[in-house]
């Protein structure tokens, strides 16, 4: 703890909590990091969106980052049944990898800032100052403490106990097939554009990716797929069994999903999808089940704590927005307290009105792309037009991309 500068507690040490804990640095307060895991969260192999606020907030941080740090996607390609092109669009965009963000994030933090292995099971709240107890009974005080622990945050549990993810009646089966894995002839195509596919109700898409930063594959890209299905809460449950016959909720570990489930979504794959997206399902080394939710919290701000990230609003994925929400979230939330520390509360008050607007905003974003997919009584090609236009962190409203309407 620095003498004279007011503390954070940053409870997460994903994506969302690296933000706010370098952003409030910036603003002038000392930062400690807690996550509950202890391994390390910098190997994750997932693609995400960006946009130029995200590299904006990252430079801020005194990370360089731009373009040249993920894969430059040159347009939107829809291909039907039987693999021909049936709707095109020249939306460019740039992905990264989640290792790109996080990796940097973490070393821009002093060292001993980030604490792995410390469980949350408390907070305790005075007039002057917050106090954050942990499962190992380690008790840390701060002036403020900032919740980034993700959709099923201890932090919120405490504040909003009634409030639980809602889940919207699909899920996304993701993987990620290394370049490597798919015949050659498909290269020029799926690690250069986004594809769509569009089964009656669901929705199909490759998104290309970098490969990894260092080993005998750094120069060979990656496709990161997502297929969207329905499945009704009972249906999930079932899914979320293993091969033990134990259940695991409403999602379970990758190596945990049964075989034959695995292999029944493999023959869909050649069934209803495009040959080309087929050949990602059935290339990936490890599909990953991930349930879709919805969430909303009527409030972000609860004295000295603030929520910000999933652990806030959590958007279906289709906005593609989560790594850059989290990085405008922390923004907002270090912006508020950059003045006077006297005037804290006026400045969380402050946050919790922006943070309330901009989540509501992509949730009923996320839900109206998710209607576009699965309303089987829309004519075909609006469905895909509109889709392939919205679609993502380069997804565009009334011309305008859905990232600047949000932020205005």
């Amino acid at each position: 703890m620095t003498e004279g500068r007011p503390r954070a507690l940053v409870i997460g040490g994903s994506i969302g909590g690296l933000f706010a804990a370098n952003l409030l640095r910036t603003a002038g307060w000392d930062v400690a990091v807690f996550e509950r895991t202890t391994g390390h969260l910098g190997d994750r192999g997932t693609g995400i969106g960006t946009r130029d606020e995200l590299f904006a907030v990252m430079r801020r941080i005194g990370v360089h980052m731009d373009e040249s740090n993920g894969v430059a996607v040159r347009g939107r390609t829809g291909l039907g049944r039987d693999g021909d092109i049936v709707h095109r669009l020249g939306v460019r965009s740039v992905t990264s990898a989640w290792p790109r963000i996080w990796q940097p994030l973490h070393e821009a933090l002093p060292p001993g800032a980030w604490r792995g292995g410390m469980a949350l099971i408390g907070i305790e709240q005075s007039e002057g100052s917050v106090t954050a107890v942990f499962a190992d009974g380690t008790r840390e005080r701060g002036d403020l403490l900032v919740g980034a622990d993700g959709v099923h945050s201890t932090v919120r549990a405490q504040f909003l106990p009634g409030l639980k993810p809602a889940y919207a009646g699909y899920v996304a089966w993701r993987g990620v097939v290394e370049q490597r894995q798919l015949d050659a002839s498909l290269h020029g195509l799926m690690f250069n554009e986004m594809i769509f596919g569009f089964p009656d109700g669901e929705l199909m898409l490759s998104i290309p990716m970098p490969g990894p930063e260092d080993g005998p594959y750094r120069k060979q890209g990656r496709c990161h797929f997502v297929w969207f299905r329905p499945i009704a809460t009972d249906a999930l449950a079932d899914l979320c069994t293993d091969a033990s016959g134990r259940r695991h909720g409403l999602s379970i570990p990758p190596t945990l999903i049964r075989p034959e489930l695995l292999t029944a979504l493999k023959a869909d794959a050649d069934a209803l999808l495009a040959p080309q997206l087929a050949a990602l399902v059935k290339g990936t080394g490890q599909i990953i089940l991930q349930p879709i939710f919805d969430l909303e919290s009527p409030q972000v701000v609860f004295g000295r704590v603030a929520l910000m990230g999933d652990a806030a609003f959590v958007a279906r994925p289709h906005v593609a927005t989560g790594v850059m929400k989290a990085a405008l979230d922390a923004e907002r939330l270090a912006n508020a307290l950059a003045g006077p520390a006297s005037d804290l509360a006026g400045g969380l008050a402050h946050y919790d009105r922006e943070t309330r607007r901009f989540g509501q905003w992509l949730v009923a974003r996320g839900r109206h792309i998710g209607s576009y997919f699965e309303a089987r009584h829309l004519d075909q090609r609006q469905r895909i037009e509109t889709v392939m236009q919205e679609y993502g962190a380069a997804g565009m409203v009334d011309n305008e991309p859905i990232a600047v309407r949000a932020r205005a």
